[in-house]
């Protein structure tokens, strides 16, 4: 086991390897272990690979610096998800640029029935705490089985985790080094707190400086790994409206409070909905409608019943493929007159209620 994941730890550390083209290489080689062994000659005609990239995976030391990390790995309990694995997270295996391995300490599901990323402003006010505080607290309240998403930074991000932990509702912290520190330090016992339900996530190593482009890296694994991002306060610039962008282009739901009009943090959120970039929404009432989640008191409490209940809209969609037999999902979405984000989650949760598989592929058919 250690022998194959050092080969995949190796194949993420190679200088100029990023995750299409590391993905790439296995196809057309077939195997991780083989990239290592594989001529060069025949690396080269791999394409997007060429000579440059060729003698890199030939010359590299990754596989001393995977031996490594394996120690560390063993050391201190970290998990690892490499993406051909069955436990890689669902919803970001759909990203065409997400990393090919990451890192998690804690107990995660990733693949909770709805997953939120919450994000905003380094320099968050009392109204958007209070929101985002609001918001969690009323995940908690309508027993919605959320894992909420966010970056463990100072402001929105930071105050998301806090009202996860104070409400019981599982959290993530994707963090933008390695899982041997924390970054920023002051938030070291809300991480801790963190572990017991939810956890850290990374795609970076151990060792690895923390450097302003590591946080932009970061930011599509929190969109990625969510149904839909949530942008509660920004200025007109920001990490945030980044994030939206990349969930955006996963074609993922985007959404943001507004503020009042000239407040330096609500510029970025009532630019993103002035420009179309978010829906506007208000608190969780607006969440439920727009990501079609049934308000359900007693989901805790609910055992699964032999047959499933599906609402109007899944049954559009069992009805569709019972007919159609395998349909990719902008087929499905052009079929039904729904937006592919909105069609993406229901799909999600049809394939949590064991409704239906996905192929290689992302074609859909029912078990």
């Amino acid at each position: 086991m250690s022998e194959k994941l050092r080969y995949k730890i190796a194949l993420s550390l190679i200088p100029g390897i990023g995750g299409i083209l590391a993905r790439n290489l296995v196809a057309y080689v077939g195997s991780v272990e083989g990239v290592f062994s594989e001529p060069l000659n025949a690396l080269v005609k791999i394409p997007g690979i060429g000579e440059v990239n060729a003698r890199r995976i030939k010359n590299s030391n990754v596989l001393g610096k995977a031996e490594k990390e394996i120690q560390f790995i063993q050391k201190h309990k970290i998990d690892t998800f490499f993406y051909t694995d069955n436990n890689f997270p669902r919803r970001l295996r759909n990203c065409v640029d997400a990393p090919i391995l990451i890192y998690s300490k804690g107990k995660i599901n990733f693949d909770e029935q709805r997953v939120i990323s919450i994000v905003g402003t380094r320099n968050a006010t009392d109204y958007g705490k209070r929101v985002c505080d609001e918001l969690v607290q009323q995940f908690s309240e309508r027993n919605y089985k959320v894992l909420v998403i966010s970056g463990l930074a100072y402001g929105i991000d930071v105050q998301a985790h806090k009202s996860a932990v104070k409400y019981n509702v599982p959290t993530v912290g994707v963090v933008a080094h390695g899982l041997d520190r924390l970054y920023p330090a002051l938030h070291k016992e809300t991480a801790k707190q963190m572990l017991a339900n939810g956890g850290l996530v990374t795609d970076f190593t151990s060792g690895t400086k923390i450097e302003p482009p590591n946080f932009l890296r970061r930011n599509r694994i929190i969109a990625g790994l969510a149904d839909a991002t949530i942008v509660v306060e920004s200025a007109a610039k920001g990490g945030a409206l980044i994030t939206a962008d990349i969930a955006s282009s996963y074609n993922r739901d985007v959404f943001a409070f507004p503020g009042r009009a000239g407040d330096v943090y609500s510029r970025g959120c009532n630019q993103l909905i002035r420009n179309n970039g978010a829906t506007l929404i208000d608190g969780i009432d607006d969440l439920e409608y727009f990501m079609a989640w049934e308000n359900n008191s007693n989901e805790k409490n609910i055992q699964p019943s032999l047959f499933v209940e599906l609402n109007e809209q899944d049954q559009k969609i069992v009805d569709l493929l019972q007919k159609e037999g395998e349909l990719f999902i902008d087929q499905i979405s052009a079929e039904i007159g729904l937006t592919a984000s909105k069609v993406s989650a229901m799909l999600l949760q049809l394939e949590f209620k064991n409704v239906l598989v996905v192929k290689p592929g992302q074609i859909y058919k029912l078990r």
